[in-house]
């Protein structure tokens, strides 16, 4: 899985991206829409050498400025942060505080996502992150918040994604997407106050992109009373996948999800069938397996136990495909 295409909703709404200086396009109405704002790589080159961005160009926070002058931004529900920039080599910090300066211009604002960045513009295991809590700390009202994160190393200076354990009484939805997922980021979500809390959607990637998290790190999570009102679980993306499962065939948590997601890591048939003979999930009204590893005995037995009794059922492969020769060469679906 690439990132070639950029959001296309975000909070129920469509994404629209906002319009470049120079454009003429009639706006939307400011509620109807998921907005993005993106800056452009050359204005900030050009602010760093010469003082002054090119007439053309703008960097993210000049586009945040304008959007604030051009659309009625009392009605704004939905913020898609794009590019800020340069996501290689420069962290968002500068947009986080744009954002932090304009709050109270944005008082309906209930769901943000930082870091809609595509392949052509940077590899995720390459965008460059931040410490992303005070956007929630400045937001009260947020509902939802996701972030794309990968690693950078400019000039010397780690740029990595940090999440240290918070509280935030609104927030409903919560989804990091990395190629490679800090254990501080792992232990910092498990650790934080979400009562509300009912979506938890973390992508934790491999170790040679910086994942090096284990289950012994998820167990806040997996231990049910941290997000009492916990309905869609996903643990995705992930190189321990197996081992994962094996530790929610037992887990507490699992007894009142709605939605198991295990998808796009390496899950086999050691992963399946602890599911099989852990707790039962029947209850879940969707288990997505997709892209996995599992023999076709394994994908049969999953559809007949859960399909069955009535749950939705994702197992199929994708691009996941078992090799010719039975070689057990895995991968996840995103990393670099």
């Amino acid at each position: 899985m690439s990132f070639y295409d950029r959001m296309e909703e975000l909070y129920g709404l469509p994404a629209y991206t906002f319009p470049a200086r120079e454009a003429t396009t009639t706006l939307p109405a400011p509620d109807t829409v998921a907005w993005r704002i993106n800056g452009q790589p050359d204005a900030v080159v050009w602010r760093s050498t010469v003082g002054e961005p090119l007439p053309e160009e703008e960097c993210w926070d000049e586009a945040l400025d304008r959007f604030c002058a051009e659309v009625d931004t009392t009605r704004v529900r939905a913020l898609i942060v794009g590019s800020w920039d340069d996501p290689l080599d420069m962290d968002p910090s500068r947009a986080i505080e744009a954002l932090l300066a304009a709050r109270d211009r944005l008082p309906a604002l209930r769901s943000l996502f930082l870091g809609d960045i595509v392949a052509e513009e940077c590899e995720i295991s390459m965008i460059s992150q931040t410490d992303v809590t005070p956007l929630l700390a400045g937001f009260p009202a947020l509902e939802e918040f996701g972030v794309r994160a990968g690693e950078s190393n400019s000039m010397g200076r780690v740029q990595r994604l940090e999440f240290p354990a918070l509280r935030h009484d609104a927030l409903r939805r919560l989804t990091v997407q990395s190629g490679g997922l800090p254990v501080d980021v792992v232990r910092g979500v498990g650790a934080s106050e979400l009562p509300a809390l009912e979506h938890l959607d973390l992508w934790l990637g491999v170790s040679e992109y910086g994942g090096d998290c284990a289950v012994a790190d998820l167990e806040p999570i997996l231990y049910g009373d941290r997000f009492p009102r916990l309905r869609h679980l996903a643990l995705r993306n992930s190189e321990i996948q197996d081992e994962i499962a094996v530790a929610l065939a037992s887990a507490p948590v699992v007894a009142r999800l709605e939605v198991l997601d295990l998808s796009m890591g390496t899950l086999g048939d050691d992963g399946a069938a602890a599911l099989l003979a852990g707790q039962p999930l029947t209850h879940l009204k969707k288990l997505d397996l997709h892209h996995n590893f599992l023999s076709e005995p394994f994908r049969q037995r999953i559809c007949e136990t859960l399909g069955n009794a009535g749950v939705e059922v994702d197992v199929d492969r994708g691009e996941a495909e078992l090799d010719d020769d039975g070689a057990d060469e895995r991968y996840v679906s995103v990393a670099e």
